[in-house]
């Protein structure tokens, strides 16, 4: 019988399975959380309670290290602005501040001068603090978190997480570099969307460098990762999409983006990397063929309130291009023959291979616990998983 890994591989090379690879999804809004508690969710990880597939994560931090120390710059009765862990000033409400986007006030970068001292300062391996004793001790037992909510959930909520142990290698292992993974995101988080917008055009010499420096950090991080556990997918992270399409063209991402991809994924491929996948939100369309061309093998969440189509990708990019999510989640919040007909949507993918049903992105708490029941039950029933 294959494991999981094994029919993860498969899938994603487009060959068959006896059974279909699908796990619940990969995050949860913490107000989710809170409403499928009241519902009766009684916190067992959701991997368990459905019996489906996990990807299991083996990334450390690729952001800022030492993180910034959280301070308080000032608040009152409904909203709190402070440092966060990356740098940024931020303005938030105090109450359910997951469910609206906060004021981003301040980014810690604005010049060459900036990002030298900030890359020097934080951005460095520094695997001692990165690579933490209790990751390293994990990884080298062969013992990694499963998240069960958000992924970013404490590690020491036993409520919230478990761990697998090295006997039982039958999960993949995926390392993404998350919110400081790609040539956009990244710089984004230190300059802010539309300074960054702005110094493609007027810093484009700052731009190149924070993406050199981007390319060869992630390199240097990974092979210290390969020191400790073999990699099954390695994922970028850009979020560089909103419903009218990318925030930066496909002209300038070939001009500045492309060839420090191709350095990264060419690298990746040399260590045996064979998966490298892609997750940003939005409207990507015109971004996918040069993210083919530089070497990403898989994208995800292909959000369909933007505009995204896995059938009409699929139709068009073929076995170029796997696929990972695509369902809109928007139809768990009615269930019923709603959510079938978009389950239903879908599954022609399936016979063709490449392809890994999920929600396009985090479960929202207008999603009831009973709603999502009902939903997982009728996915495994189509694809035979009952």
């Amino acid at each position: 019988m294959t494991t999981s890994r094994e029919r993860f591989l498969s899938t994603l090379e487009f060959k068959p399975v006896a059974r279909p690879w699908i796990r619940w999804g990969a995050f949860l809004w913490d107000e989710t959380v809170d409403r499928w508690r009241q519902e009766g969710w009684d916190g067992t990880p959701l991997d368990d309670y459905f019996d489906l597939d996990r990807l299991v994560r083996v990334d450390p931090w690729y952001g800022p290290v030492p993180e910034f120390a959280h301070q308080v710059i000032s608040e009152d009765a409904e909203t709190v602005t402070y440092v966060n862990h990356e740098g940024i000033v931020m303005r938030e409400f105090k109450q359910h501040h997951d469910m609206s986007m906060p004021q981003f006030v301040k980014f810690p970068v604005e010049n060459e001068v900036e990002f030298e001292r900030f890359a020097a300062e934080r951005l460095a391996l520094n695997a001692a603090e990165r690579l933490s004793p209790k990751w390293r001790a994990q990884v080298a037992t062969g013992r990694v978190q499963v998240g069960v909510g958000k992924g970013e959930l404490d590690a020491d909520d036993a409520r919230a997480a478990r761990s697998v142990t090295g006997a039982d290698e039958q999960w993949p292992r995926k390392c993404w570099a998350d919110r400081w993974g790609g040539f956009f995101g990244s710089l984004r988080n230190m300059l802010g969307v539309q300074n960054l917008c702005m110094a493609f055009y007027d810093q484009p010499r700052l731009v190149e460098r924070m993406m050199e420096e981007r390319a060869d950090r992630i390199i240097e991080i990974t092979a210290e990762v390969l020191k400790y556990t073999h990699i099954d997918t390695f994922w970028f992270w850009e979020d560089m999409a909103y419903k009218a399409g990318p925030l930066v063209g496909p002209e300038l991402f070939r001009k500045f983006s492309l060839r420090h991809y191709q350095r990264v994924c060419e690298w990746l491929r040399g260590q045996g990397i064979r998966h490298i996948g892609l997750d940003s939100d939005g409207n990507i369309t015109s971004l996918i063929p040069l993210w083919i061309e530089a070497g990403i093998t898989h994208l995800w969440p292909f959000e369909v309130q933007s505009g995204m189509d896995v059938v009409a990708v699929r139709r068009q990019y073929g076995k170029q291009l796997g696929i990972i999510g695509g369902l809109d989640k928007r139809v768990l919040v009615a269930g019923g023959a709603a959510m079938r007909a978009e389950v239903d949507r879908v599954m022609p993918l399936m016979e063709e291979g490449g392809y890994i049903p999920e929600l396009d992105h985090s479960v929202p708490p207008d999603v009831s616990w009973a709603h999502f029941c009902e939903y997982i039950t009728y996915l495994k029933q189509r694809l035979n998983r009952g």
